[in-house]
């Protein structure tokens, strides 16, 4: 479980919601007051749900699955490129291309696009080719690299999204409910927790909130990864030590 205190949340203003008049009514049981106009988030509700959520994708990790990461909102874009970098977890942070995961043959194709561009450029076959010919791939690679480099390794679907701010990420999100891939999600006060299956109640306007919650998202990854690791040494040993045993039995029978 994500240890995370009441004060951090406060510090980080995870709390504050959005004004009153753009709150949705669905979020009324993760509000505990409003002030000066403005809806307060219950913390110990969020802290609660952090748990369940991040409990839910250390498992993911466990498993060896990816869970893909969501953000193009500006004061997102940099905490997300840098945390889910770290956990070798895909992420869009420029763009949601429509149909990304719906189609997503037609992502895997513009990916090998990418591969091939990029073993052109390193065995020499691109200079084979006319300088305005390698200056078009060039650019073409840079293109998609932007919005798909970060998800290169994600050969099939993700076995989840995490998305922050899903009035902004609505395409993100109808295209995993469509799917039927879960969904964790900081949701304001300004948003629906209906179609979420892990609901983070908080601010996900500000930098430090979203710091914050990607962070506790990222160490339970990291720590589900390093169950994963050890998992794999303890039954590497544990077959070493089986045929270690097997062959001193072979040769005491010779």
């Amino acid at each position: 479980m994500a240890k995370v205190t009441f004060e951090e949340m406060l510090n980080a203003g995870v709390h504050f919601g959005h004004l009153r008049r753009k709150w949705n009514p669905a979020m009324a049981p993760y509000i505990f007051d409003e002030k000066k106009g403005i809806h307060v988030i219950d913390l110990n509700k969020t802290i609660q749900k952090v748990g369940v959520a991040s409990d839910a994708m250390r498992q993911i990790a466990k498993s060896g699955r990816k869970i893909l990461f969501v953000a193009t909102k500006k004061q997102a874009q940099e905490i997300v490129e840098k945390k889910v970098g770290e956990v070798n977890m895909p992420y869009i942070t420029e763009r949601w291309p429509g149909g990304m995961l719906t189609n997503f043959k037609t992502t895997r194709k513009t990916v090998r696009k990418m591969s091939s561009i990029d073993k052109m450029m390193k065995d020499g076959t691109a200079e084979t080719i006319s300088k305005r010919e390698r200056l078009q791939l060039s650019r073409q690679r840079e293109k998609m690299g932007k919005v798909f480099g970060s998800i290169s390794d994600m050969n099939r679907l993700p076995a989840a999204i995490f998305i922050v701010d899903i009035k902004k990420e609505h395409i993100a999100l109808a295209e995993a409910r469509n799917l039927n891939i879960p969904v964790f999600a900081m949701v304001d006060t300004n948003s629906s927790p209906k179609n979420i299956d892990f609901v983070i109640p908080s601010n996900d306007d500000a930098t430090k909130s979203i710091e914050l919650i990607v962070g506790l998202m990222c160490d339970a990854v990291k720590e589900g990864l390093g169950e994963r690791k050890a998992s794999k040494e303890k039954i590497a040993n544990e077959k070493s030590k089986a045929e270690a045993a097997e062959k001193e039995k072979a040769e005491a029978a010779e």
